[in-house]
């Protein structure tokens, strides 16, 4: 019996959601288009969820809003404290301090800061493929360039870096910098030690720095525990900056509040004060707040149930794909909530293009997004992280409309 409420469908239109007040806008150039008259629209494209946050988070918001003064402020020793036991209790860090503890106003504003301080105009930069496109905008829009090594699935269906690729597009375009996603978005990988190991080897000889986006941290599935970049070796710890938020694992992407740690003093110095002097890199006295919430003994207790939520929500979707859709394969993911729809077999076989696709799964309601903007040749990507009602439903809808 869930002591949290993840079954009811929460009321999302007109409350500021982008997932369901953007639908045919065209803000980005990547929205659905509205459903057909007769179907409800279902959002399961913005990397957002459909649950209610833990009730620690608008407690303490609450609280703390009950208070009429918001003037400038410094963040509490709270703050850093709950962020270090998080840290320690869920990631098994050792030895972070607060001086390592850095406020970003999300997780792009570390990477593009990071990337300005590590590299220079017209740089190449690693980026695994699939990859989150928010990273390679952010390369090239400061004019530095993304160079990918594509993920390779294994005889499994697991994605799995390819080492000897890594190795030699980071010889052949001169790359001493790299963008790492653990666990990985779009294919929900959580990486063994072995394989972080061996991609730090290589990054070590190569003599990169690494940018370590550890967003989906928090969300890993059951058999699968993240292990932070920084804690793979002592190199790892000296080279990497890692960014982390609570903004995924509690639904408060709205509320602006990531955090980065780096170990070494010299990147630390420069990444801070690269961040610093824009004028706009400063923590919301409510964000800190709602991330202590976050933080706090029932944000513990509430994580471990939507874990189990999200891997029950899932493995239902890729179960019911793998064998009632014929053409289309997806693997399980090992964490966060998003799954990658590989429809290739299925276009091969009956003519249609991916735009039939995802426009049929569009004009029914399934709100999923184009794979291609990810560096899918022929993929979808789906949230998962609403009630199971929602996905039973999407799943009789794909069957029934789209495939």
């Amino acid at each position: 019996m869930m002591k949290y409420d993840f079954t009811s469908i929460m009321e999302r239109k007109g409350m500021d959601a982008i997932a369901v007040d953007n639908v045919g806008k065209h803000m980005w150039g990547n929205e659905p288009q509205p459903p057909k008259d007769g179907f409800d629209f279902v959002p399961m494209w913005v990397a957002d969820m459909n649950f209610p946050t833990c009730p620690a988070v608008t407690e303490a918001i609450i609280k703390r809003a009950k208070h009429p003064a918001f003037g400038y402020f410094t963040p509490r020793e709270e703050y850093f404290d709950a962020t270090i036991r998080w840290q320690e209790e869920h990631h098994k860090t050792a030895g972070l301090t607060k001086e390592a503890i850095g406020y970003e106003n999300g997780v792009h504003g570390c990477v593009t800061s990071a990337v300005q301080v590590l590299s220079q105009p017209g740089d190449c930069i690693l980026l695994h493929r699939p990859f989150y496109l928010g990273f390679s905008e952010d390369i090239e829009t400061i004019g530095r360039k993304s160079i990918y090594s594509d993920l390779k699935k294994d005889e499994d269906g697991i994605y799995r870096m390819d080492f000897e690729d890594m190795d030699a597009k980071i010889k052949k375009y001169r790359i001493h910098l790299v963008i790492f996603c653990s666990p990985h978005n779009p294919t929900g990988r959580v990486w063994e030690r072995w394989e972080l190991e061996k991609a730090m080897e290589i990054f070590e000889k190569n003599k990169c720095y690494v940018i370590s986006d550890e967003i989906w941290a928090d969300l890993t599935f059951s058999g699968h525990q993240h292990i932070p970049t920084q804690m793979v070796n002592e190199w790892a710890r000296q080279h990497t900056i890692a960014a982390y938020a609570p903004s995924k694992t509690f639904n408060l992407a709205g509320m602006i509040g990531s955090y980065h740690i780096i170990y070494n003093p010299y990147l630390r110095d420069r990444i801070r004060t690269y961040g610093e002097n824009t004028h706009y890199n400063s923590q919301n006295v409510l964000s800190m707040h709602a991330q202590i919430g976050a933080y706090s003994p029932q944000g513990y207790e509430w994580v471990e149930e939507l874990r189990q939520v999200l891997e029950k929500n899932c493995r239902y979707a890729c179960e019911f794909i793998n064998q009632e859709i014929y053409g289309v394969d997806v693997t399980m993911p090992q964490g966060t909530y998003m799954i990658f729809l590989d429809c290739t077999e299925y276009c091969r076989e009956t003519g249609k293009t991916l735009d039939d696709v995802i426009n049929a799964g569009w004009d029914v309601g399934i709100g999923w997004q184009d794979g291609r903007h990810f560096g899918g040749n022929c993929h979808i990507r789906m949230n998962l992280a609403l009630p199971l009602s929602q996905i039973e439903k999407v799943c009789m809808l794909m069957s029934e409309h789209v495939f």
